[in-house]
């Protein structure tokens, strides 16, 4: 398989770098192809234009600043987010990521009559998300209702791919994990990652 790896995270030496690092190592052992897409290192511009903006009802839609994106998240048969959750929700770089690559005529269509959009990535098959989070896992599941995860699988995921493979791994309380545990966060996140 063919994977996108898209890492959202401003520090090279992040425990989400040594995350997508990792993913990267367990998928090339065992034989899938990575392309893994730095957001920042690669000045990726999450700012919708007001271009972007006016012709995003436009058939065909211009996807033209951000074709090299495009064509990188076409060719993929997984896509594997990593990024830590700030405020309960994705780093501003990864939301500018779907709102200006994950377009009109490349993740969805505009059915015609209105109001209901039609899935277009049906290249991509598996759609896992490694996540990390300050807070502890029953503040982010039980007070706050898990919103990252009901925005991926019941929006990003089943609005553009359909009968895609969910999966989400967080690492929960980062802020307080010690050493020896986010080493056994990396071993689980290969572990899975080797089951693909």
């Amino acid at each position: 398989m063919r994977f996108l790896i898209v890492l959202s995270h401003p520090l090279a030496g992040s425990f989400a770098a040594s995350v997508a690092a990792t993913a990267q190592r367990a998928l090339e052992t065992n034989g899938h192809s990575v392309d893994l897409l730095d957001l920042y290192s690669e000045g990726f511009d999450p700012r919708l234009s007001k271009t972007e903006r006016r012709g995003y009802f436009d058939i065909p839609y211009d996807t033209s600043s951000v074709d090299d994106l495009v064509t990188r998240l076409k060719v993929a048969d997984g896509l594997i987010l990593v990024f830590p959750q700030w405020w309960f929700n994705f780093p501003a770089i990864l939301k500018g990521f779907f709102d200006r690559v994950f377009a009109p005529g490349v993740a969805f269509d505009h059915e015609q009559s209105g109001g209901r959009i039609i899935p277009c990535l049906t290249n991509i098959t598996l759609f896992w998300a490694l996540t990390t989070t300050g807070s502890p896992w029953w503040v982010v599941k039980l007070y706050m209702g898990d919103p990252v995860r009901r925005l991926l699988k019941r929006g990003v995921a089943a609005f553009c791919a359909k009968d895609v493979r969910f999966r989400m791994i967080s690492l929960h309380d980062m802020d307080r994990v010690t050493a020896k545990q986010r080493t056994a966060h990396l071993a689980k996140i290969e572990k899975a990652i080797a089951r693909i």
